[in-house]
């Protein structure tokens, strides 16, 4: 990973957006013969998050896609429905419910996330990923479905 890669791609709000945004980042990451699986799946949870929670008709979302040569790569997705403030803790929802799991995932894949407000109406959602280093556990990270069995008796 000797160069720096750099994706910008602006997806509809839909759906199919979502998925060609994964597709995306796969094929890109792919291409690079750099690890994708983690990067695929935060960006599958970022994009439906965007197409789900932060659609506004008529307008686009947009993924960007960066690999520094430290082997960090950076994922933003970026919506235009600003107006819902801050995103929610990212804990586990009750064992019935059957959403609301994204977030916790991207927490446990991501080394460290957040979000970014502006130019206004922009809201962007980043994650950042150590390509070099996935996820094990040695690097403490605890299966946040384990810690929900174990914290209810299940």
């Amino acid at each position: 990973m000797n160069q720096e890669i750099t994706l910008a791609a602006t997806l509809p709000s839909t759906p199919r957006g979502a998925r060609a945004a994964r597709a995306l980042v796969v094929a890109q990451l792919a291409e690079q013969k750099v690890p994708f699986e983690d990067a695929a799946q935060v960006v599958a949870e970022l994009a439906a998050n965007a197409v789900t929670h932060g659609r506004v008709r008529g307008r686009d979302f947009r993924l960007v896609l960066r690999l520094t040569p430290g082997s960090t790569l950076r994922i933003e997705v970026s919506d235009t429905r600003r107006e819902f403030g801050p995103l929610p803790a990212c804990g586990l929802p009750d064992a019935e419910a059957e959403s609301g799991r994204g977030l916790a995932l991207v927490s446990a894949l991501a080394v460290r996330w957040g979000t970014d407000h502006g130019p206004v109406p922009l809201k962007t959602v980043w994650a950042e990923i150590d390509v070099a280093s996935p996820i094990s556990p040695d690097r403490g990270f605890h299966d946040p479905v384990d810690q929900y069995s174990v914290k209810h008796g299940t």
